[in-house]
């Protein structure tokens, strides 16, 4: 190689925007390795071809990808790489969707307390119902469907022991709907007793075979704290809009949500049932939400989504004038399709 193409370390530092102490440390991690080192001295020279690659792991660092990622990524051709980082994007942001529901409600929670003492605050109430049916096909029903004045909540059991599972979670979710419960503890509560519904399938279903989804609302009076794990789901329903509040821990979902399937590939797919998380394999979503009069909420098993087009849940819940209705119409379109598998529905009114 000619002189002419070498470039000294702080040369190429400059070129690349790297530092010279990010340069030797990716040396040492065999990311970016220099063409030649000085035998003599020790010191280190960067061939002009390499300020792509160099280049590249600067960006990729300002992205904020680990350096295990970055070597991955550097190895692939770049339609694959192309799409390494954008599965890679699809996670940050997620997570950065997660945290920031966490800092909104952060930041509510700390504005109610500094509220001036004896603020009115209008308190609503839900008015509700919940059924479960085991569908055409299914044997047994697996699901567990349940609403109360402070406690919505859908469990989706699978394996031989499902329907104990799902059972015993909702089951152990109940005391919270004869408690009062102020807004502001209401996470705090309500992640506890997640933890007691998690050992409650632990004791009656063996978690390697067995486990359930659990998809729940807990009603403040004003609040509706949500904790979610696996692929039953909560919309709301406002102002003529749908729209969906859970964000499903699936293998499909994980697809759609890296770029590589579209929603309409993930109907069809063959991994469509796979769960990624459920009550005993992986931490819930908590949420808290702002209610206003007249919203609508519906949980739901994928018995009901998996069938029914989201489209048509819209108008079932919009044509529908009280929850009772609204559940026996969404059950029987879910029938209506086939009815595959075991569907389980609550909607909840705000009045």
């Amino acid at each position: 190689m000619k002189g002419t193409d070498m470039l000294t370390i702080g040369a190429f530092a400059r070129a690349c925007r790297l530092s010279p102490k990010a340069l030797r440390l990716y040396d040492e991690l065999e990311l970016l390795r220099p063409a030649r080192v000085d035998p003599d001295s020790g010191y280190r020279y960067y061939a002009v071809a390499q300020l792509e690659r160099a280049r590249l792991v600067a960006w990729l660092r300002r992205l904020g990808m680990p350096l295990a990622g970055i070597r991955e990524v550097c190895a692939l051709e770049p339609a694959a790489a192309a799409r390494e980082i954008r599965a890679y994007w699809a996670r940050v942001e997620a997570d950065t969707a997660v945290r920031r529901d966490l800092a909104g409600f952060l930041v509510d929670h700390l504005a109610a307390v500094s509220a001036v003492p004896g603020k009115d605050t209008t308190m609503l109430e839900l008015r509700y119902a919940a059924h479960s049916d085991r569908g055409r096909v299914r044997p047994s029903n697996q699901d567990t469907a349940y609403a109360g004045t402070r406690l919505l909540a859908v469990a989706d059991g699978f394996g031989p022991a499902g329907a104990p599972a799902s059972g015993a979670a909702v089951e152990a979710l109940r005391f919270l709907d004869t408690e009062e419960v102020p807004a502001g503890n209401v996470l705090n509560l309500l992640e506890e007793a997640v933890r007691g519904a998690t050992e409650a399938v632990r004791d009656v279903a063996d978690p390697g075979e067995n486990g359930t989804t659990l998809t729940a609302l807990l009603w403040t009076g004003s609040k509706l704290a949500l904790v979610h794990i696996g692929d039953s789901r909560a919309y709301l329903l406002r102002d003529s809009g749908l729209f969906r509040i859970t964000h499903d821990h699936s293998v499909v979902q994980s697809l759609i949500d890296e770029g590589r399937l579209t929603p309409e590939e993930a109907d069809s797919h063959p991994q469509r049932a796979m769960l990624l998380k459920a009550l005993t394999t992986g931490t819930p979503d908590l949420k808290l939400h702002d209610t206003r009069r007249g919203d609508r909420y519906l949980l739901c098993s994928d018995g009901l989504t998996a069938v029914v087009p989201e489209h048509r849940i819209r108008e079932l819940l919009t044509a529908s004038p009280d929850p009772e209705k609204a559940v026996r119409s969404l059950v029987d379109a879910a029938n209506e399709a086939g009815g595959p598998d075991n569907v389980s529905c609550v909607v909840a009114d705000v009045v």
